[in-house]
């Protein structure tokens, strides 16, 4: 029987100083000031409308995500007065994990305590590389010695729980630079490292003039020795591209791949939420570009869809299947309403070709054979 999961908050702040070359996030370079007052008066206006349309008042808010863009672009007292309008909505722990995407081109020290005084527990820093030729190439505004001091900033002002983002399988990347620039991120302690291979994705600068990237044995052999590095770290691998010290998982990506629950607002935002009484799924979409957004005379919900029970076998292990721990067919039927009997048969298969394996007290997982195959895992759920 469906029932209603862990419900987040996501965030989407949609400005930037530039826009990188590979993004396909929905982002707009600055071409004048911020408008953070009325932005974050839309935003409040776009929660307040998801809350009512889904009957969402007495659900506690498990966590809160602010990405862009650039949400450090905000002033600390704008993310303050954002985080308190939201916070007095929903029920939460006192302790709820409230993660803000920073860029090291735009923060400095002041900055930092400020988020960490408004209510922000987490920070995520898009480092990207540690080399600074590397880091033109992709666009970035920062240089190598920005992206290391904005770490040693999130530590000094007190903000002990934050991630560094970096990416492998750069243009003309080989293994010592990759390996090179993933030292560096553990030499700075980060609590969690989000570790991934740049991919070229459509509609970006880098798939209108691709550049040469390193060869797939390369990649193989980045991801293999990557993964050895961070181990011998103490970092624990939770999922594809997450690691974590133990105890410092994000809580929000978590809800994620678990198939939780989470409204979407600000640009472009997605959202997905459980109507239990009516064994629903929805997931909405609001509008995508900043003039529209502020538009006075039109709604923040541009697109409210019903995920059907066709697509909610694949839409629950595309998300699932990212994680390393085991799920069980209970939550299957939990989160999605569906019977065991609807993916059963292809966990078999699976099984029977060693992508899946089922553990004795009767969860599932994904084996390591999997993991390198995903994709072709995954097209088996659809």
């Amino acid at each position: 029987m469906l029932q209603a999961p862990p419900l987040s908050l996501y965030i989407h702040i949609p400005w930037c100083v530039e826009k990188c070359p590979y993004c396909d996030f929905n982002s707009h370079a600055l071409k004048s000031a911020v408008p953070e007052e009325e932005y974050v008066r839309h935003l409040i206006d776009d929660l307040d409308a998801d809350i009512a349309k889904f009957s969402l008042s007495d659900r506690p808010l498990h966590t809160i995500f602010i990405g862009g863009g650039t949400p450090s672009l905000f002033s600390a007292q704008a993310i303050e007065s954002l985080l308190t309008q939201v916070l007095a909505r929903f029920e939460h722990k006192d302790d709820i994990e409230i993660t803000l995407e920073a860029n090291p081109g735009t923060v400095e020290a002041e900055k930092f305590i400020g988020f960490f005084n408004g209510g922000v527990s987490r920070l995520s820093i898009g480092v990207q590389s540690f080399e600074s030729d590397k880091l033109i190439k992709l666009g970035r505004i920062h240089d190598s010695n920005q992206a290391k001091k904005a770490a040693e900033l999130a530590y000094s002002c007190g903000i002990k729980t934050f991630n560094l983002d970096l990416m492998h399988g750069l243009p003309q990347q080989n293994i010592a630079n990759a390996l090179d620039d993933l030292t560096t991120a553990i030499s700075l302690n980060p609590t969690h490292l989000s570790w991934y291979q740049l991919t070229i994705e459509p509609n970006t600068a880098f798939h209108s003039r691709p550049p040469k990237l390193p060869e797939d044995e390369v990649l193989w052999d980045i991801q293999d020795q990557g993964i050895a590095l961070l181990a011998a770290a103490g970092y624990q691998q939770y999922e594809i591209s997450a690691y974590s010290k133990p105890g410092f998982e994000c809580q929000h990506n978590i809800n994620y791949w678990q198939f939780g629950d989470y409204l979407g607002i600000g640009c472009g935002s997605h959202g997905k939420i459980t109507d239990p009484l009516n064994n629903k799924i929805f997931r909405t979409i609001k509008v995508k570009h900043p003039k529209g957004y502020l538009d006075e005379s039109r709604p923040h919900l541009d697109h409210l869809v019903e995920v059907s029970a066709q697509e909610l076998p694949f839409e629950y292990m595309m998300n699932r299947l990212r994680l390393h721990e085991q799920f069980s067919l209970t939550e299957y039927q939990q989160r999605t309403g569906l019977s065991i009997d609807t993916v059963l048969p292809t966990l078999q298969v699976a099984k029977q070709k060693q992508l899946m394996q089922e553990n004795t007290d009767g969860t599932w997982q994904v084996s390591k054979l999997g993991h390198r195959y995903l994709n072709d895992l995954l097209e088996m759920f659809l």
